[in-house]
């Protein structure tokens, strides 16, 4: 029997499969890792941070896909040691990160991804305002600028890593945002 399969349907069935393994990835990471003794706490809260940022970027959607994802780290940051490095996401696509200053102009046309560590509130303003209209996706490395402009707020403990969403400005960014990411950020963690 000769099975002719759409490239429709391969590409659901790859998107399935890139699913599965982020919720997998999303999951391990919201539960307490052994790591050895020779690895700091900082060390690991920075690696969960960066497979947690890197989860939340392949289940994103840009107008137009770029072929390297630029990641910009605005303001200074606790958890982005290990991000910095520069890294590959889990579908191959290189991810380009560095930082630039909140009122760097090209951060609309030269970021598809902002994360976001400590602002005042003016450069976080401004910042936000320059951001409108422009499809970029903004993580915030803590988790009360959800109210206030970013599409994910982390929340970063000892024990794990999680984030929330603020639909709003989802809704707002051009940035597509698969279902099942913001479904992820729904779940609490269990009671230990």
């Amino acid at each position: 029997m000769n099975v002719a399969v759409s490239a429709t349907e391969r590409f659901s069935g790859w998107r399935q499969v890139l699913l599965s393994a982020l919720v997998c990835l999303l999951s391990t990471f919201a539960v307490a890792q052994p790591e050895p003794a020779a690895v700091s706490l900082a060390d690991q809260r920075a690696k969960a941070v960066t497979q947690v940022v890197l989860g939340i970027l392949s289940y994103a959607r840009w107008p137009v896909e770029p072929a390297q994802l630029r990641l910009c780290v605005v303001g200074p940051t606790e958890y982005t040691d290990d991000l910095v490095k520069g890294t590959t996401q889990a579908t191959g696509r290189p991810v380009l990160v560095r930082r630039l200053l909140a009122d760097n102009p090209t951060i609309v046309s030269e970021c598809d991804a902002v994360y976001i560590g400590k602002l005042t509130d003016d450069q976080r303003a401004r910042l936000f305002t320059s951001l409108v209209g422009h499809p970029v996706l903004s993580i915030s490395e803590g988790g009360d600028q959800c109210t206030v402009g970013s599409l994910f707020c982390l929340r970063v403990s000892d024990n794990q890593v999680s984030f929330e969403v603020n639909l709003d400005s989802v809704a707002r960014s051009g940035v597509r945002i698969h279902p099942s990411v913001l479904q992820l950020s729904r779940r609490r963690p269990a009671a230990p």
